[in-house]
C-alpha cells in the first residue's frame, strides 16, 4: 500500500540570502580584483540565488598571502587552543543546521531530508572530532612534535558542498596549518555563510579564505608557489591535471576522486535489507556520490526475486521539491550534469541494455531525472565503465564469488564496495580481493569522522577522516 504525502515545505525564511557576495580574504569580505561575478541558481527551481565574486589569480595571491601571514601565529598556537576555535566552530554549526540545511538544499538541489539528517550531523562531527585531536597530535603516530606544512590550497566539489569543507578545512585547521578553499562555481553559498561562521567563532583573520569562482580560480590556486598542500575532491579528469600541475614541486596532495562501485548481493542476503542498501547506494543524493553504489551485481538464481522487490521499493521513491520533507529524490545540480546523465542514459538503451523507470511526474522548471534501472547490462556497456554521477543504476549478475570479485574489479576505480550476505568468512574473504578503499558490509554509504575514506587507481590517492586524516597535513 503507497500512502500519499501531504506537501511539508521547509520554511524558506530561516536563512538570508544576500543579493551578492564577495570574497573572504583576511577576515573580510571584498569584490574580485576585476570586479566579476557570477550567478548563482537553485537547480529545483533555476531561481537565481545571488551573485558572487569571480576570484582572479590577484585574488589568489591576495589570499595565499594572507594566509601565510596567518599560519605564523596559528601554528604556534598550543594544540588545546586551536581545539577551542575548531569546538566553538562546531557549535555555531550545531546551532546555526537549520539555516545551513535549507541553504544547502537550495543551492544544491539535494532533499532537505538528508541535508538536515545527514550532511550538517556529519559536518559538525568533522569538527569536534579533529578539535579533539588538535592536542594530541605527538600521539597520532607520526612521531613526536610533528610540524604543520604550511598553505593548504583546497578545492572541493558541488555534492556535499558543506560537507567537503569540513572534511578539508577541519584536519587542516587541527594540525596548525591555514586554508584557502575554492568552493564549487555552482554551490558557493554555504562555503561563504562559513565564513560568517569562522568571524562568528572569533578565528583569528586569515586562518581560512573562501575564494569563489570557476575553474580558472582552483587551477591558479593549485600552481600558486607559496601553497604547501593540495586537497582536491571531484573528478577523475581534473584530478588528473592537478597531478599534473603540481608534479615536480614538494606540494603534499591529496585527490579524492570518480568511482564505479560494485554493491554485491549474495543468494543468503536479507534481501529486504539489500533492498533498502541498494535504493541508499544510489539514489541518496540523486546519485551524485562518488561512492555510489551504481553498479549492483547480484548472484543469478535471486536476481529476479531481487529485482521485483528493488522495483516496488523505487515505484515509492518521491521525486520534487528538495525543501520538501517528503522528498526523496531533489534536483539534478546543473543543466550541465543533467546532459551528462541524460547521454549516458541513451548510451545504455542504445547499446542494448534495457532501461526502466517507475512512472514519475517530474516538475517543469530545474533540472530532474528519474530514478533508473537497467538491467541485460554487460561489462562492455558504457553504463557499467563510466561514472554517471546520477541516480541510474547497472544491474549485472554472477555465480560463483570468485566471479563477482572479477566483475567488481573490472573497473579503473576503486573507491568503494558493498558486500550482502550472511556469512561472515565470505564477507572478510570477499574485502580482501576487492580493490577498493571503502567496504560496507550489509550497509551502504555509512560515514563516520573517525573512519578514514579514499580509494585506489582512478579513484585517487591519500585518506581524510580519522587518524589517517591528518597524515595529509603534518611534516612527517
Amino acid at each position: 500500500m503507497t500512502f500519499d504525502y501531504a506537501p511539508a515545505p521547509e520554511s524558506r525564511s530561516v536563512v538570508d540570502i544576500a543579493p551578492s557576495y564577495g570574497l573572504f580574504i583576511d577576515g573580510e569580505f571584498a569584490p574580485a580584483s576585476d570586479g566579476k561575478v557570477f550567478k548563482t541558481v537553485s537547480p529545483s527551481s533555476e531561481e537565481v540565488l545571488s551573485e558572487v565574486a569571480q576570484a582572479t589569480g590577484d585574488d589568489v595571491d591576495r589570499a595565499v598571502t594572507a594566509a601565510r601571514k596567518a599560519f605564523e601565529k596559528w601554528s604556534a598556537l598550543p594544540g588545546a587552543e586551536r581545539a577551542k576555535y575548531l569546538f566553538r566552530i562546531a557549535r555555531i554549526i550545531q546551532e546555526r543546521s537549520r539555516e545551513l540545511a535549507v541553504l544547502e538544499s537550495l543551492d544544491n538541489g539535494k532533499p532537505i531530508r538528508e541535508s538536515r539528517d545527514a550532511d550538517l550531523p556529519l559536518v559538525a562531527a568533522h569538527f569536534f572530532y579533529y578539535a579533539g585531536w588538535a592536542d594530541k597530535l605527538d600521539h597520532a603516530g607520526y612521531g613526536a612534535n610533528p610540524r604543520p606544512l604550511g598553505v593548504a590550497g583546497q578545492v572541493i566539489p558541488w555534492n556535499f558542498p558543506l560537507l567537503m569543507l569540513a572534511w578539508k578545512i577541519a584536519p587542516a585547521l587541527a594540525t596548525g596549518n591555514t586554508v584557502v578553499l575554492k568552493p564549487a562555481e555552482t554551490t558557493p553559498l554555504s562555503a561563504l555563510f562559513f565564513a560568517d561562521i569562522c568571524r562568528q567563532a572569533g578565528l583569528p583573520k586569515g586562518v581560512v579564505n573562501i575564494l569563489t569562482g570557476d575553474g580558472s580560480t582552483g587551477a591558479a590556486l593549485v600552481a600558486h608557489p607559496d601553497v604547501n598542500k593540495v586537497a582536491f575532491t571531484g573528478s577523475t579528469d581534473v584530478g588528473k591535471a592537478i597531478a599534473r600541475t603540481v608534479a615536480g614541486t614538494d606540494k603534499k596532495v591529496t585527490l579524492e576522486l570518480g568511482g564505479k562501485a560494485a554493491n554485491i548481493v549474495f543468494d543468503d542476503a536479507p534481501l529486504d535489507q539489500a533492498v533498502e542498501g541498494i535504493v541508499n547506494g544510489i539514489f541518496f543524493n540523486q546519485g551524485h556520490v562518488c561512492c555510489a553504489g551504481s553498479r549492483l551485481l547480484v548472484q543469478e538464481s535471486v536476481q529476479d526475486e531481487l529485482l521485483d522487490a528493488l522495483k516496488r521499493r523505487m515505484q515509492t521513491l518521491r521525486v520534487g521539491d528538495p525543501l520538501d520533507k517528503n522528498t526523496d529524490i531533489g534536483a539534478i545540480n546543473s543543466a550541465e550534469q543533467l546532459a551528462r546523465i541524460t547521454a549516458l542514459a541513451d548510451a545504455g538503451e542504445a547499446e542494448g541494455a534495457e532501461r526502466w523507470s517507475p512512472s514519475c511526474e517530474l516538475p517543469s522548471a530545474g533540472y530532474w531525472f528519474a530514478p533508473t534501472l537497467f538491467t541485460g547490462v554487460t561489462q562492455a556497456h558504457r553504463i557499467a565503465r563510466e561514472e554517471i554521477f546520477g541516480p541510474v543504476l547497472s544491474v549485472l549478475t554472477f555465480r560463483t564469488p570468485a566471479e563477482a570479485v572479477e566483475k567488481a574489479n573490472n573497473t579503473p576505480y576503486g573507491l568503494s564496495a558493498g558486500i550482502w550476505t550472511e556469512k561472515g568468512s565470505r564477507m572478510l574473504w570477499m574485502a580482501n580481493k576487492l580493490r577498493a578503499g571503502v567496504i560496507w558490509s550489509n550497509t551502504f554509504n555509512k560515514f563516520d569522522p573517525a573512519s578514514p575514506f579514499g580509494g585506489y587507481q582512478e579513484s585517487g590517492y591519500g585518506r581524510e577522516g580519522g587518524r589517517h586524516g591528518l597524515e595529509a597535513y603534518l611534516n612527517v
